[in-house]
């Protein structure tokens, strides 16, 4: 990682990955890719066609127990049960975030010029993640299984964060919840295996959120040059608590117990799975280089980070 002095930094917005980018051209961008690249998934989708038999929810590499013993005794049939049941555990994690998201965005623009391009785009991203959240509702409702939300401690924790988070702190959980499982989707809608609906809202969600991703990236590396040091650590901190909270809700317990399995048997598999620790730090890992070159994987966030499994 390039160590940059405080001076060199505040010479012309650097950071260690060079000269950061005007906020507003970024903005400007961002808003004429999405007025050629937004989707109305109500209107894209077809909705009214019947899951096809024997195709996937999720890619079976992509399940949680996948290359368990557990997973060696199951059927194709309740393998396939499974991924149903996480792909709606996964949709109702992205509306619990995206809800979060939504409401850090309002307060990042609360007392920024409404005309500047920067605060329109925040708006227009705020439009996309309704969509996205209805969507995922829908999704869910589609395949008759249960809305799977996250823990009640996990609920507080949000609510916690919401207030207290600093602007950098809550960018860098923007990029922690968008990039996993955007890397997940770009695996999931090229995969013939998998069910046309999933593909198709997998395939919006990635397209719209590529967006986000840049907005999120190029706020963060402002936020880490210009945020008072307090800032930049308590940064580190809450980013850290957040990927172990994050982790944590990746996967909903009951999901299991709702396909006929054993959740206590479940969960001690999934946690001693190495494909499943490779799959969640293969998911993190162009995030995790990123936040190393911008300065936030230091320190006590570091070892939060490595403690949440998303971090070799």
């Amino acid at each position: 990682m390039t160590t940059l002095t405080e001076a060199d930094a505040l010479d012309g917005l650097r950071d260690a990955l060079g000269l950061l980018k005007d906020r507003e051209q970024v903005a400007e961008r961002l808003l004429a890719s999405s007025a050629k690249h937004s989707f109305d998934p109500d209107r894209e989708l077809d909705w009214d066609a019947p899951f096809e038999e024997g195709k996937w929810f999720w890619p079976p590499e992509l399940v949680s127990l996948y290359d368990t013993p557990l997973w060696k005794r199951m059927g194709e049939e309740q393998r396939i049960l499974l991924s149903q049941h996480e792909a709606a555990a996964l949709a109702s994690l992205g509306i619990w975030f995206e809800i979060i998201l939504m409401q850090l965005l309002c307060r990042h623009i609360y007392d920024k010029a409404a005309t500047s391009a920067h605060v329109r785009y925040a708006l227009t991203e705020i439009e996309d993640e309704c969509r996205h959240s209805k969507m995922f509702a829908r999704l869910i409702a589609q395949g008759g299984t249960p809305w799977y939300p996250v823990s009640r401690a996990h609920q507080h924790l949000g609510r916690l964060f919401k207030t207290i988070s600093t602007t950098p702190g809550s960018f860098t959980a923007t990029l922690l919840g968008e990039e996993v499982l955007d890397w997940m989707q770009r695996l999931t809608f090229p995969d013939e295996r998998v069910q046309t609906l999933i593909r198709g809202v997998t395939r919006i969600h990635v397209v719209e959120e590529a967006r986000h991703v840049r907005y999120a990236r190029e706020e963060l590396r402002r936020q880490m040059v210009t945020a008072p040091k307090w800032s930049q650590e308590f940064t580190r901190v809450t980013s850290g608590e957040f990927a172990r909270v994050f982790s944590v809700a990746f996967v909903n317990p009951d999901v299991y117990t709702n396909v006929g399995l054993d959740k206590r048997e479940a969960l001690a598999q999934v946690k001693a799975s190495g494909h499943r620790r490779e799959v969640m730090q293969a998911g993190s890992k162009r995030l995790t280089d990123f936040l190393d070159d911008i300065g936030v994987l230091r320190g006590v966030g570091r070892r939060l980070w490595k403690s949440s499994g998303l971090l070799a």
